[in-house]
């Protein structure tokens, strides 16, 4: 078979524009392709929902690639194996309740089982704003609004294009993006305890693998939160390299999102 340049690249734009087309209405746009997230969207599509991540690097899987330090390998406790099995992530017993995993494997089998099962990710995509609409009286999160990374980073004035979702999930770390746009945005107080957006403690694993899963809920009508971003919205501490409550809250935040959309 000889090979056409042309024909290359009709293939990859027209099947790209087709996935974007397809995930224009979604029941749940997640932000940030962290594991948390990714185990969420996983969850999701295994369900039937029609849901997407949206990553802002090129790379998704957060920063769970590095391990601690960059020691490729990471720790599970025994509470989060069962999701380790469910996603075929191969890990060994280091004793008392610890397990370890290899962070790359572990990260490309999280990307790997999201997008099998049925929930595309979109990689080098930022989130610069959410839509809001009044619904019942109530007004809601109802979408993002999305740039390409570099157009943004570079300063670039390119107008955005929309997505619309029954519900959005922050899952970007640290920075709790999405959380941060809407308090700015509108002055929201988020259903954070003493309202905005609160920022994580210092690390105490022992907690922040806790409240990872105890903070991931819903912050704003519509606007969910799961992985270190529940826990920089709700004031909750950081907890390295152990990974177990980053998995679990995704789960959490699915299985949430079944029971409303689908109750």
């Amino acid at each position: 078979m000889e090979l056409d340049d042309i024909r290359i690249s009709r293939a990859i734009i027209e099947r790209w524009s087709a996935k974007l087309l397809e995930s224009l209405e979604l029941d749940v746009a997640l932000v940030g392709g962290g594991p948390s997230n990714l185990v969420c969207g996983a969850e999701l599509g295994r369900r039937g929902f029609r849901a997407a991540v949206f990553e802002s690097k090129l790379s998704p899987g957060g920063g769970m690639w590095g391990g601690g330090m960059m020691f490729n390998e990471l720790v599970v406790q025994s509470s989060a194996l069962q999701l380790l099995d469910r996603f075929g992530i191969s890990y060994r017993e280091y004793g008392e309740g610890y397990f370890t995993a290899d962070s790359v494997e572990s990260t490309a089998m999280l990307i790997a089982g999201c997008v099998q099962a049925g929930t595309r990710i979109f990689n080098l995509i930022q989130v610069e704003d959410v839509m809001f609409r009044d619904i019942d009286e109530e007004r809601r999160v109802s979408g993002l609004v999305l740039n390409w990374s570099p157009v943004t980073r570079l300063g670039l004035h390119v107008d955005p294009l929309t997505v619309r979702s029954r519900f959005v999930v922050d899952g970007t770390g640290h920075d709790a993006e999405v959380c941060n746009i809407v308090a700015r945005k509108i002055d929201a107080r988020l259903d954070t305890r003493s309202g905005g957006v609160v920022g994580e403690m210092s690390m105490w694993a022992q907690r922040g693998e806790a409240w990872t899963i105890d903070n991931a809920g819903e912050v704003f009508p519509g606007l969910y939160v799961t992985g270190m971003a529940a826990n920089a919205a709700r004031g909750g501490p950081r907890m390295g390299p152990v990974f177990g409550g980053m998995l679990l809250s995704g789960e959490k935040i699915a299985a949430e999102m079944a029971r409303i959309i689908r109750p």
